[in-house]
């Protein structure tokens, strides 16, 4: 998917078309999105600048859920809700913010899948409770 360079389109004052100087990079040349989805965990690497390697989550069916200072590895059930975008939500993507259904109640992830190749979340309960407590000390409530 190659991206056309900016600028380009208004003619110069002489009525002449424009010349880009050099075309782009294989960095700065864009990508299609990774949409984590629910299912067998597929991932894939790709190439970054800098050699680099950023792994991507294609598919994956369990998350990192951290309960009391603890980490478990829990199963997915659906994805809930996802208000990065409301077709994500229909596909049932998986993007930060999103928030799961698992086996240990509902979840909002923390990390980025299409980035850094896991999911990584906590409770939504837990959360909530955090929130309150600042909230007090700061004196919202």
């Amino acid at each position: 998917m190659k991206k056309s360079m900016e600028n380009l389109k208004t003619s110069k004052l002489t009525g002449g078309r424009r010349h880009p100087l050099r075309s782009r990079k294989k960095c700065e040349i864009n990508r299609f999105p990774n949409e984590a989805l629910v299912g067998e965990q597929i991932t894939i690497t790709r190439r970054a600048r800098g050699k680099n390697l950023k792994t991507a989550v294609k598919t994956i069916n369990s998350v990192n859920l951290v309960i009391d200072s603890k980490v478990k590895k829990v199963k997915i059930i659906r994805v809930l809700d996802n208000d990065t975008n409301s077709d994500y939500k229909r596909r049932g993507v998986i993007t930060k913010g999103a928030i799961l259904e698992t086996e240990e109640g509902k979840c909002r992830v923390v990390s980025r899948p299409g980035q850094h190749g896991v999911v990584n979340a906590l409770l939504v309960k837990w959360l909530n409770e955090r929130l309150r407590t600042y909230r007090n000390l700061v004196g919202l409530l």
